[in-house]
């Protein structure tokens, strides 16, 4: 069972859902059950779809790619996203390119302690996804200048924000279908 809710294959889709399945079509020709889970609502895997390319893979993004995939790791670490986690975590390792870094990276992460692994606007940008995370309803301005004085400017602020938005969506998401990553291939990078 990859969900905990009925999710429509290719062969019962109609006209509307095969041109969302189309759209949601990884590199490697597969529809992971993040947006398989959609396909009762096509609309909403319509929009799950452009919200995750406008976070994550949109070519006027500042934050380097490989970390972009350590702030999702990080929030579907603090969540308790295995799905996401698992996912977003070898896209990290990937990109990072050092066996050892990338050990050393997650092991921060898993312990909640980023300052073993980072420093300078890494690190401020990866506590404020803890605390966003964590405690949303906590959030100050102070948040926001903390980043700044961290040398993060106002552009990198917006999308690290929104990643770490779309990351807390999806997780509960994930986690509350219960969609697990059985019959995905894991990770973007997968087949590289």
């Amino acid at each position: 069972m990859s969900a905990w809710i009925r999710m429509l294959s290719d062969e019962e889709a109609d006209e509307t859902l095969t041109a969302a399945l189309e759209l949601a079509r990884t590199p490697h020709g597969t529809v992971d059950n993040v947006m398989r889970v959609h396909s009762l609502r096509p609309s909403t895997m319509i929009g799950h779809i452009r919200l995750y390319r406008a976070c994550l893979h949109d070519e006027s993004n500042a934050i380097p790619m490989w970390f972009q995939e350590v702030i999702s790791s990080y929030v579907s670490s603090l969540n308790n996203c295995a799905y996401s986690y698992a996912n977003h975590w070898k896209n990290a390792a990937h990109l990072i390119g050092d066996p050892e870094k990338a050990r050393k990276v997650e092991t921060a992460l898993e312990q909640r302690k980023p300052e073993d692994a980072f420093d300078g606007p890494e690190l401020a940008l990866l506590r404020y996804a803890e605390k966003l995370t964590l405690h949303p309803g906590d959030m100050v301005e102070a948040d926001i200048v903390a980043l700044r004085n961290a040398g993060v400017d106002d552009g990198r602020i917006l999308e690290a924000n929104q990643i770490i938005g779309y990351f807390n969506y999806v997780n509960r998401q994930l986690n509350g279908l219960g969609v697990s990553t059985e019959g995905d291939v894991v990770g973007y990078y997968a087949e590289e």
